[in-house]
């Protein structure tokens, strides 16, 4: 007897095993992601399929781990041809059924990590829960950290009381050689924390941290590269603002553009984050503080054109949005960052770099030539410190010529 899920799937028969009850629920969410029918098709009858397996194995729903899927399809090889997205269509299933906290997360055994592993996990939770440092911070703190204690002790027993500043100093020296200056002294301020915690925490008496070696940086040693106001311009014009995917892209490239924000600033604005009757945008900075920026008129002009003849029908709240399924906001930075590559090359435009960033250089160099202060645009960036905005005095060559002391003698 043929069943129908969710008025658009037919099956050859009703569904059995311990997600028969949530097949309905599955398809909703799967349709409302912004797949097509087919593709609806192919998730609800492999999930169907998957049930029945489970029944056959004596499995419960909250038994489920991302094991079974894989056992799963190693047994339905066996027996019929796998199509490419039979694994993807698990993949969401398993997401759905966390999603609905249908199965419990699953948690990665104390047992099976090293005694690296476990102390570097203990930091990260320090730096998170203690520290509320911002995740991308934690994100490029803790596998230095990690590295750090599995050079000193392998896979073997950690004792931080066994630390010696030779072996910090070591370290620092082997691994500085072969990073990019920027990232030698993300490690060092990574192991300078690190070594407060374990003083902290009592495991070291001594005070390593003061032992780290200071990787040598010349403040401002390159000047910030920035896109041309003609090129934004040319960028902005090759913009097909008739598609739906334009127009997106354009409301995008304007708030990088006449805003300077960071690319993930962009990808992660919400709905809620726009005051239409103010003006104003509610911007999440690098270090999870909000600010409220002016929202200038052009700017909203493109929004509102996306929102109303571009953005898919979504309940979710991110304001821009992926043009093709899974209809969801972009996971990072990383999505704004390829509209920013790909727009580049559509536009023949050989820009200094093919990022995001450049945008907010180019507005920072653009206002001090207009004669805005330095105070003005820390303030529209979002600097929290002044001497971050003082690397764009280097690009105002002008204003620096009329600094420079006359050669004794004149010039021959």
């Amino acid at each position: 007897m043929k069943c129908v899920i969710n008025k658009q799937v037919v099956l050859s028969r009703p569904p059995e095993g311990p997600l028969a009850a949530h097949m309905v629920l599955f398809a909703k969410s799967v349709s409302e992601q912004g797949y097509s029918l087919g593709s609806l098709g192919k998730h609800v009858r492999i999930a169907a399929c998957f049930s029945r397996w489970l029944k056959q194995k004596g499995i419960g729903v909250r038994s489920i781990c991302s094991d079974h899927p894989v056992r799963y399809l190693r047994y339905r090889a066996r027996h019929v041809q796998l199509w490419p997205g039979d694994a993807a269509a698990l993949a969401h299933l398993i997401d759905f059924l966390h999603g609905e906290g249908l199965i419990p997360a699953e948690k990665i055994s104390a047992a099976r990590l090293t005694s690296a592993e476990r102390y570097a996990q203990a930091y990260e939770q320090y730096l998170r829960e203690a520290r509320a440092l911002a995740a991308a911070t934690i994100v490029n703190y803790v596998p230095f950290i990690r590295e750090f204690l599995e050079d000193r002790f392998g896979r073997g027993q950690v004792k931080l009381s066994r630390l010696c500043a030779g072996d910090v100093v070591r370290f620092v020296q082997r691994l500085a050689a072969r990073l990019h200056l920027k990232r030698a002294k993300l490690m060092t301020t990574a192991l300078r924390s690190f070594l407060r915690y374990a003083r902290y925490s009592g495991e070291v008496t001594l005070d390593l941290a003061a032992a780290v070696p200071v990787v040598a940086n010349w403040s401002m040693t390159s000047i910030p590269r920035a896109i041309a106001p003609d090129q934004v311009r040319q960028l902005l014009l090759s913009i097909d603002r008739r598609t739906a995917i334009g127009r997106r892209d354009y409301a995008i490239l304007l708030l990088l553009a006449r805003l300077g924000l960071r690319s993930g600033e962009v990808a992660f604005l919400e709905l809620d984050d726009i005051d239409w009757n103010a003006g104003q945008l509610s911007v999440h900075g690098k270090t999870g503080q909000r600010s409220a920026l002016p929202l200038p008129a052009e700017v909203g002009k493109a929004i509102a054109a996306y929102l109303r003849r571009g953005r898919p029908n979504s309940t979710r709240r991110r304001v821009f949005l992926r043009a093709k399924a899974p209809i969801c906001g972009f996971r990072g930075p990383c999505g704004v960052g390829c509209i920013v590559r790909h727009s580049l090359q559509r536009a023949g435009i050989h820009a200094p770099t093919t990022g995001a960033h450049q945008f907010r250089h180019g507005l920072a160099t653009e206002m001090l030539r207009q004669g805005a202060s330095l105070g003005e645009i820390g303030e529209l960036l979002g600097h929290r410190h002044p001497q971050t905005t003082k690397i764009y005095t280097k690009v105002d060559i002008k204003a620096l010529r009329t600094l420079a002391l006359p050669w004794p003698g004149g010039v021959r």
